[in-house]
């Protein structure tokens, strides 16, 4: 029965004064919650609709927008659930599977950004091998890939953190990601050292392919005649933006979640919610402001939307 109980029960410990604001938090995070379902389906939905938005950047931009989705799905129901719970519990086997789904996600957006950069790169410096290089089947190849290879890493993660004993029963955190390391009884050098190879390999050695190739855009784009610098600007420009505020949150699990675990409940707190929501939000705003093509398609959508 005990080993039932250690496997069933995991209690959620950053909440901070639950009692007397759950319904400003559920509120909040409900409100927020939509917007970043409407907000991304929209953008995914004018480049579904639209046959001049059906080129690689824009499919990757709605894989990306996808993914956002499938994230917040991941993450705010059971956050919802827990704010007007009066226990804010979930199981072991649960957690491991939220926890995996998180880190699937999010790295799988280093990828697809990855992805993009190398459009890009193909588009604006080899622009007359484009339609050989970026052809249907390659982009299938990386839109697979992005999903792929972090989804069998992290099943690696899985089956190890299933078969590992846990001692204790809570977390300091809203949702289970990382902080899953803390229930262990014992932590392996073993598994500390593959989450740093998941880290290196899909998350820092795509980082630097994307500074790479964008530093080389750059430098082609700024010698070359003022039409391409522009071209270089208004599609480069966004996916910088978005990897910056995935690199900020990849840098909060990191540091905040793993390295300083005595930081102030109230400022996990805000940080956490904070980071959960930006995040996914931001996304289709600077995509939806910032891509020309985007922006026009949805510019007619809102006047239409306020004609009617």
């Amino acid at each position: 029965m005990d080993g039932e109980l250690n496997v069933t029960y995991i209690t959620f410990d950053g909440y901070v004064e639950l009692q007397k604001y759950r319904y400003v938090y559920f509120v909040i995070m409900f409100t927020i919650f939509l917007l970043i379902i409407c907000c991304n389906s929209t953008i995914v939905c004018l480049i579904v609709v639209h046959k001049n938005l059906h080129e690689p950047m824009y499919i990757f931009i709605a894989a990306l927008l996808i993914n956002s989705l499938l994230y917040s799905i991941t993450i705010y129901p059971k956050l919802l659930f827990d704010f007007l719970s009066e226990t804010q519990i979930t199981t072991f086997p649960h957690c491991i599977f939220q926890a995996s789904m998180f880190y699937t996600l999010v790295t799988s957006e280093f990828l697809l950004l990855s992805a993009m950069a190398y459009d890009r790169y193909v588009s604006i410096c080899k622009p007359l091998q484009y339609p050989t290089i970026m052809r249907g089947e390659t982009v299938k190849v990386f839109l697979v890939s992005a999903w792929l290879i972090p989804s069998c890493a992290l099943a690696v993660s899985v089956v190890w953190y299933a078969n590992i004993k846990i001692c204790h029963f809570s977390i300091k955190g809203l949702f289970c990601n990382s902080s899953v390391y803390t229930l262990l009884c014992v932590r392996t050098v073993a598994l500390s050292m593959y989450g740093v190879f998941i880290l290196l390999s899909i998350v820092f050695l795509p980082v630097l392919f994307i500074t790479f190739t964008y530093t080389r855009i750059f430098i082609i784009s700024f010698s070359s005649f003022k039409t391409v610098r522009t071209k270089a600007a208004q599609t480069c420009l966004p996916h910088l933006l978005v990897l910056i505020s995935l690199s900020f949150f990849v840098s909060y699990e990191v540091i905040v979640v793993r390295l300083v675990s005595d930081l102030p409940k109230l400022a996990r707190f805000i940080l956490t919610l904070q980071m959960i929501g930006y995040h996914p939000l931001l996304n289709p705003f600077i995509y939806g402001l910032k891509m020309k093509e985007i922006y026009k398609h949805l510019k007619r959508l809102l006047f239409q939307v306020k004609s009617h």
